[in-house]
């Protein structure tokens, strides 16, 4: 009966080899989880979460971090790419490109509370690190969208340069870095006076901004010249122009601030930068079509997604080399760590999924590839939050 059913929807019965091979991988799992060390006793009302916009299916997929498997997907705005979180309360920003709105998501109940209209083209977005205000550059229209996070309002819309791509925050919450990708400069705002306060011309194509702990300097990449712009955000000049690799489309900040990685998609490499002295260490070869990097707030390791090789590289910052490499789906692009930094979260674009990687499996320091969770398509752009729920269940 069994053989019939097979037969009848179209499935194929599966060979000895596929048997032995899902059993071998179902064997791998379990020995997985039984090396990982036994779970912190978290209180009834902790929740740790994955928020994965999915561009395609007008989506958002939340994934429960504490079990590994997809808690809920919340239908969201049209064309979904950016996703931050608010640290200082329980909520959740999904920037919607193609319906030029921003989706203000509950974290405790995962649903939509609010929407914020801004204007045309959006993708990315940025919180203040008091919670307060949030930062969505408008493509399409050449300016910068303000957010008041308390009242879920707009507060204020702020003319820049032609088809600014980003908009980015800095730590101590007074400046706001927008880059200006068809004008070839970087706005300055003045947060507290919501006003433009320098444009500052830098080389072709800017996009990706990393700005410095301390709020001092800000570092750009610029795709089209192959060169990476140091600035300082008090006086708003330009320091120094950096050469780079290839295409540069990201850039990866040590979390204690010393070094800067950018990850060169056409030369297939890593450049090296010295935020202090503004110099390039070197450039590494590190995959095919690197597009994204994440560091472990211990600053030892840097994790790369190669898009074009369906892998992440694992970089080890003190020895320079690139120490292992891990298959995951296809297309793979954004990138997390937990909070606790033992697992590592992938976006497969082409496949539609979220790998988890083991970033360490008992007394080794191998990455291997946990499990896969599937989401919707084209997932873009992924946010983590552990929090504890306001009102605890009973």
């Amino acid at each position: 009966m069994l053989t019939k059913i097979r037969g009848w929807v179209g499935i194929p019965r599966p060979s000895a080899w596929e048997c032995v091979r899902a059993t071998a991988l179902l064997l791998l799992v379990f020995f997985l989880l039984s090396c990982d060390p036994k779970l912190p006793n978290y209180p009834p009302a902790y929740r740790e979460y994955a928020y994965v916009t999915n561009g395609a299916s007008d989506s958002v997929s939340v994934i429960d971090l504490l079990h590994f498997r997809l808690e809920k997907s919340v239908a969201v705005g049209k064309g979904p790419t950016g996703v931050a979180v608010n640290p200082m309360k329980n909520e959740v920003y999904i920037v919607n490109s193609d319906s030029a709105n921003v989706s203000v998501l509950d974290a405790e109940t995962n649903a939509i509370t609010f929407t914020i209209g801004v204007h045309g083209h959006p993708y990315f977005i940025d919180v203040s690190a008091d919670g307060k205000r949030a930062y969505v550059a408008n493509s399409g229209s050449a300016n910068v969208s303000v957010l008041d996070l308390d009242r879920h309002t707009l507060l204020a819309t702020i003319g820049v340069g032609a088809q600014p791509g980003l908009a980015r925050v800095s730590p101590d919450g007074a400046t706001v870095v927008v880059t200006n990708r068809a004008g070839n400069s970087v706005s300055l705002i003045d947060a507290a006076k919501l006003a433009v306060r320098a444009t500052v011309p830098v080389c072709q194509s800017p996009e990706q901004i990393a700005i410095l702990p301390d709020s001092t300097k800000a570092f750009v990449s610029c795709s089209a010249s192959n060169q990476v712009a140091a600035i300082d955000l008090k006086s708003g000049t330009v320091l120094a122009l950096l050469d780079v690799g290839q295409s540069p489309v990201s850039l990866t900040l040590k979390p204690d601030g010393g070094q800067l990685f950018v990850e060169n998609f056409g030369s297939q490499s890593i450049s090296d930068i010295n935020t202090q002295t503004n110099e390039v260490g070197g450039t590494y070869l590190i995959g095919q079509g690197p597009v994204r990097g994440v560091v472990s707030t211990d600053n030892a390791r840097l994790y790369v997604s190669n898009f074009g090789s369906d892998s992440v590289a694992v970089y080890t910052i003190t020895t320079g080399k690139v120490t292992a490499s891990v298959q995951v789906g296809s297309k793979p692009d954004a990138l997390a760590l937990t909070p606790n930094q033992t697992y590592l979260l992938v976006c497969d674009t082409a496949a539609g999924d979220v790998a988890v990687v083991r970033t360490r499996v008992t007394s080794t320091s191998i990455p291997v590839l946990l499990t896969m969770i599937p989401v919707g398509r084209e997932p873009r752009q992924i946010a983590v939050k552990n929090f504890m729920l306001r009102k605890p269940p009973r």
